[in-house]
C-alpha cells in the first residue's frame, strides 16, 4: 500500500508541476467509493455469491464494491490516467493479477498523432473496450452488472489505435492486447490477442457499438482460439425514457489445432424511466447461455442456461451522493444454484448500495 500511495502522489506531482509549465494542460483529480450490503435469500455460509458475479460479491455484510483515487492530464498532444482502486470487486476480478498490479484500476499514456484529426495511440491498462456496462456502477443504469457483462473483460492492457471523426459521429479503434482481461500474460502464452471497437451515434438520441476480440487464452501448447463479439444499442426516447440492448456471441477452438467450436452467448435489454429529475427505475431482462462451461464454471449436468429479471430504484441525494436498491432474480434450466447447501434452480437477492463521487 505504501508503494501504491507513493506512486499516486508522485504521479500528482509531476502533473502538477507540469501544469504549471503550461495553460494548455490540465490535472484532474477524483475519487469513487461504492458502499453496499446485498441479502442473499440462500444464505450462503460463506457470504459469498454465486461464482459467475464479480461485482457486490459479498453478502449480508456492509462492505466496499469500489473505491479508488485517479488523476488524470490532458493536453493538447498528450493524455495520461491513473487510478488505483481497493474493494470486492477488485479481489474478485484482479485475483491472478501480481502484487501492486492488483490495486491498477487504470494506468495509460497517449499520443496524438495528428494536430488536425483526433487520431491518438494509447498503451497501458484501459477499461474494456467491450459492452455498455462498467465497474463504476454510477454510470451504469442498473445497481449489479448483467450476467454477460460480468463473463467478459472489464479492463485490458495493450495497445489502442483510436480514431474520431470531426463530426464526433463515429469512433474506430484497433487494439493490440495482452490477452483477455489480464495485465501480466498467461505463462507460456506468447500470442497477442487482437480487438476493434466502432460506434455510432448519428444523434444524441442513439448510439450503436460494435466490438471484437481474437485471440488465444491459454498457454501455447494447449492454444485455443476465443473469438468474440459484442453488439449493443442505446436509444434515449425522451428525457424520461431510455432502453439499451446487448448481445454477446464467443467462439472457442474445442482443442488445439480442432476445426470445431464450443459456443456461448447472451443478451440484455434494460428499459429506463426518469419520472423526476432525482428519481430513476430501471427493468432488466437477460439470459446468458454457456452450455459447454466455456465461461461460467460448471455447475451440474447440462451447462450454464440462467435467465434474469430485476427492477432497480435510484434517488439522487446530492449532485455526487447516489443511493440505490435492486431485486434480482435468476433462474437456471438446471439446479445450479445452491440454498442451505441444497441444489435449487433459482437466485433471489437484494442489494443497496451508496455511491459518492468527488
Amino acid at each position: 500500500m505504501r508503494k501504491i500511495t507513493f506512486l499516486f502522489f508522485y504521479f500528482s506531482a509531476v502533473a502538477v508541476n507540469a501544469q504549471t509549465d503550461s495553460s494548455k494542460q490540465k490535472l484532474k483529480l477524483s475519487a469513487y467509493l461504492d458502499m453496499y450490503d446485498t441479502y442473499d435469500f440462500a444464505n450462503p455460509g460463506n457470504h459469498t455469491r454465486p461464482t459467475f458475479l464479480y461485482n457486490y460479491t459479498r453478502t449480508n455484510e456492509v462492505n466496499l464494491n469500489l473505491g479508488y483515487i485517479k488523476a488524470s492530464l490532458a493536453e493538447k498532444n498528450v493524455r495520461a490516467n491513473l487510478t488505483f482502486a481497493a474493494g470486492t470487486y477488485m479481489n474478485a476480478n484482479y485475483a491472478n493479477e501480481v502484487g501492486v498490479m492488483k490495486n491498477v484500476f487504470e494506468a495509460n499514456l497517449g499520443v496524438k498523432l495528428s494536430s488536425k484529426k483526433a487520431l491518438w495511440i494509447d498503451a497501458g491498462i484501459f477499461p474494456s473496450h467491450i459492452g455498455f456496462e462498467s465497474a463504476i456502477s454510477k454510470d451504469c443504469w442498473t445497481l449489479t452488472r448483467s450476467i454477460l457483462a460480468e463473463n467478459s473483460p472489464y479492463y485490458e492492457s495493450g495497445v489502442r489505435l483510436s480514431y474520431t471523426t470531426s463530426n464526433e459521429k463515429w469512433y474506430l479503434s484497433m487494439l493490440l492486447l495482452n490477452g483477455w482481461q489480464v495485465i501480466n500474460r498467461v505463462d507460456g502464452n506468447n500470442m497477442l490477442a487482437l480487438g476493434h471497437q466502432v460506434t455510432f451515434q448519428p444523434s444524441k438520441a442513439v448510439l450503436f457499438n460494435s466490438s471484437s476480440f481474437i485471440g488465444n487464452v491459454y498457454a501455447d501448447s494447449i492454444s485455443r482460439m476465443r473469438y468474440f463479439h459484442n453488439f449493443y444499442t442505446v436509444i434515449q426516447f425522451s428525457s424520461k425514457w431510455g432502453i439499451t440492448t446487448g448481445f454477446d456471441i464467443g467462439l472457442q477452438q474445442k482443442h488445439k489445432y480442432s476445426s470445431s467450436l464450443n459456443n456461448w452467448y447472451g443478451y440484455v435489454v434494460i428499459l429506463q424511466w426518469k419520472p423526476t429529475e432525482k428519481n430513476t427505475i430501471a427493468l432488466r431482462i437477460e439470459n446468458y447461455n454457456d452450455p459447454n462451461n466455456i465461461i461460467i464454471p460448471k455447475g451440474f449436468n447440462y451447462g450454464f442456461n440462467t435467465f434474469g429479471y430485476s427492477i432497480n430504484y435510484d434517488q439522487s441525494i446530492l449532485p455526487n451522493l447516489l443511493w440505490r436498491i435492486e431485486a434480482r432474480y435468476l433462474y437456471n434450466s438446471d439446479n445450479y444454484f445452491t440454498n442451505n447447501n441444497m441444489p435449487v434452480n433459482n437466485n433471489v437477492s437484494i442489494c443497496t448500495a451508496l455511491q459518492m463521487s468527488f
